[in-house]
C-alpha cells in the first residue's frame, strides 16, 4: 500500500508524517484490500489554531474518507483513523453479504 501525506499552511516535521504512515499503515490490519492512503493535514490559524486531519484510502471500487478536527494532530489523526475502522468494517461486511448470495444462488439451482 502506498502511503502520501501532504500538509496545507505548514511544513509537517518527519515524526509526524512517520505517524501518520504509521497510522494508516494499521488499517491493514482490518482489510488487507487497502490499495492506496492519502493523508492531509491542515493548520488553520484562523479559528484557534485548530488542526485538520483528512485521511482517504482506497479500496477496490470505493474511496473512504474521514476528517477530524481538533487541537492536536496527533488526535485529529487517530480519530480519523478510527473513523475509517469503522467503515472498513462495514465495507468489509458489505462485500461478505454480497458473495454469500452469490453462492445461495448457485446452491440452490445445484
Amino acid at each position: 500500500m502506498s502511503i502520501r501525506v501532504t500538509s496545507r499552511h505548514f511544513k509537517a516535521h518527519s515524526s509526524l508524517v512517520d505517524y501518520a504512515s504509521a497510522a494508516v499503515n494499521r488499517l491493514s490490519h482490518f482489510y488487507d484490500g487497502i490499495i492506496k492512503g492519502e493523508v492531509i493535514l491542515v493548520f488553520e490559524n484562523v479559528r484557534n489554531s485548530s488542526k485538520i486531519a483528512e485521511v482517504k484510502i482506497s479500496v477496490y471500487n470505493a474511496t473512504l474518507t474521514a476528517k477530524h478536527t481538533s487541537d492536536d494532530f496527533h488526535k485529529s489523526i487517530d480519530k480519523a483513523v478510527g473513523k475509517l475502522e469503522v467503515q472498513l468494517m462495514k465495507y468489509k461486511e458489505k462485500l461478505r453479504s454480497k458473495d454469500r448470495v452469490a453462492v445461495r444462488r448457485v446452491r440452490a439451482k445445484a
